[in-house]
């Protein structure tokens, strides 16, 4: 009756906590190699779901090209924008949940590679 009761023991302490951590979720312009990480919270610091990230980006000769790229955070609050031409004008990023919403800038000419920790109120 020990034995089983051991290796059940045993057989428990083995398993891992959580599962693994959630995967970043990433939108790539390939443009360049600058990139901005976000995570985004809540006014009591708890992670927001599916919390929009928005950029238009202005490339190219006078900055007439441009693109749209929007990428929803993770469970953990967390999102990745990369491939972001090194030369570019300075990108605003809006972060957005239902009513509240911010702003964040880069200067990717002075920050190529550049990580934001957002709070929505």
């Amino acid at each position: 009756m020990m034995i089983p009761m051991a290796l059940l023991a045993a057989g428990l302490a083995q398993q891992p906590a959580g599962g693994p951590p959630p995967d970043v979720a990433t939108i790539s312009a390939r443009l360049g190699p600058c990139a901005a990480d976000f995570t985004v919270s809540d006014a009591d610091g708890k992670p927001v779901y599916t919390a929009t990230v928005h950029v238009r980006v202005r490339y190219g000769f006078m900055s007439l090209k441009r693109m749209d790229l929007e990428v929803g955070t993770n469970s953990d609050g967390m999102a990745r924008v990369e491939g972001l031409p090194a030369k570019a004008k300075p990108l605003v990023y809006d972060v957005s949940k239902g009513d509240r919403k911010t702003t964040v800038e880069q200067d990717v000419a002075s920050q190529c590679q550049a990580t934001y920790r957002v709070s929505l109120k």
